[in-house]
């Protein structure tokens, strides 16, 4: 999946993510944040001068951004994170901010008004997308503005050469995501929910956590 189509999603599909940055104490720190503009390998989003939230963005010029659709139920949903540099941008695309959101001129309604805000932009940095509509699960990782992804992704399990093939991983895969067509078996990442049964009833010891 194309990185533009996440960030699509994750600015018409879930629109209001939360956001993490770090306080002066060295605190984690939260909000929910509607993202505003996505381009190929960005994101937009604004906020008021007046906040520590702006002030935490401008200090450590760092985020991270999780986010879900809403959905009927947690099997029809898609969630994507992300975190990475982010930097200031001022006003410019403020204009462009409020013509692709109409509601925003109810909460600021005169341009004086809007002298409290700024744009600010991610524009390096790496994410995944996991999608529990699709059967099996669909995971997959993705960069902004070319940053290396990481790959294989920390957290990843992984089979090596002592596998003997008993298939005991696969009795308890929940999304029998390990192909068995050679040995050593290889675990379907893109599919994984990184439960860590296949580590735990490997007799061979064969399974590891990246």
């Amino acid at each position: 999946m194309e990185t533009a189509e996440i960030l699509r999603i994750l600015r018409e599909e879930i629109h209001s993510a939360v956001f993490a940055t770090v306080d002066e104490q060295g605190l984690p720190a939260t909000r929910v944040i509607d993202i505003m503009l996505t381009d190929e390998d960005s994101l937009y989003f604004i906020t008021a001068k007046g906040k520590a939230f702006y002030r935490q963005l401008t200090d450590r010029k760092y985020a991270a951004v999780s986010g879900m659709t809403q959905g009927k139920g947690s099997l029809e949903r898609k969630a994507v994170s992300v975190r990475g540099k982010v930097e200031n941008i001022g006003s410019g695309r403020l204009a462009q901010v409020f013509e692709a959101n109409p509601y925003m001129a109810e909460i600021y309604p005169e341009e004086e008004s809007r002298t409290a805000l700024e744009v600010f932009r991610m524009y390096e940095g790496e994410g995944e997308y996991f999608d529990l509509s699709a059967k099996p699960v669909v995971r997959h990782t993705f960069s902004l503005g070319g940053a290396q992804e990481r790959h294989p992704v920390s957290g990843d399990y992984y089979i090596d050469e002592t596998c003997s093939g008993c298939g005991e991983c696969l009795k308890k895969c929940p999304q029998k995501c390990i192909d068995m067509s050679a040995v050593p078996y290889v675990i379907l990442q893109e599919h994984c929910l990184r439960c860590g049964n296949c580590q735990e009833v490997c007799p061979c010891k064969a399974v590891h956590r990246r």
